[in-house]
């Protein structure tokens, strides 16, 4: 069931959902609209010729643009990126990240995959844009850029995101960060 914004308020209220900073004119019917952060992570792919997802390839660069800077996201571009807002999600709730749609409009998909938020998830949200249009879009810091819906599950996780029982590899981000997916593959993990 997804949370109301009547359900979602009751929640914060209480401080089962954590959103930091919140103003509380983000909060949609059912969801809250979140906001860009000024930090980017740029692909350099002209220093390997294939991303190995066992090994820990460094091939990206963290852009800060500060808060009153700007970002083109050039056509066919991949980035990351994330949110203002730092989030502590409950044992008992997910978190559904959703793209606007005036941002969709425009040819930048702010999610590729990673729409889903594990009970028990702390820190920001890493984003992952990519601008399927023909022409540069300029994106800039503190705009609203997705949504965040809430949805209860039947009972508490046994092992929520975060746990050691976990494989979590993202647990207390702040700033956007480029796929850790070679701990999996890791001999001593």
């Amino acid at each position: 069931m997804i949370l109301s914004d009547k359900s979602i308020k009751e929640r914060i209220k209480k401080g089962d959902i954590i959103v930091d900073p919140l103003n509380m004119d983000d909060i949609q019917p059912a969801s809250i609209d979140l906001h860009l952060g000024n930090k980017f992570v740029i692909f350099k792919n002209y220093l390997t010729d294939i991303y190995d997802v066992k090994k820990n390839i460094d091939n990206t660069e963290t852009v800060d643009i500060g808060g009153d800077g700007f970002f083109i996201v050039h056509p066919n571009e991949f980035i990351l990126a994330s949110t203002v807002e730092s989030f502590k999600i409950p044992d008992d709730i997910v978190g559904r990240l959703e793209g606007r749609s005036s941002i969709g409009r425009t040819g930048l998909i702010v999610h590729m995959t990673a729409g889903f938020i594990d009970p028990g998830f702390k820190g920001n949200i890493t984003l992952e844009m990519m601008n399927f249009s023909a022409i540069p879009i300029k994106i800039y810091p503190n705009m609203r850029i997705c949504q965040i819906a809430f949805e209860e599950l039947t009972t508490k996780a046994d092992v929520p995101y975060g746990a050691k029982a976990v494989r979590n590899k993202y647990s207390g981000q702040s700033d956007p960060v480029p796929s850790r997916i070679w701990k999996e593959f890791r001999e001593d993990k």
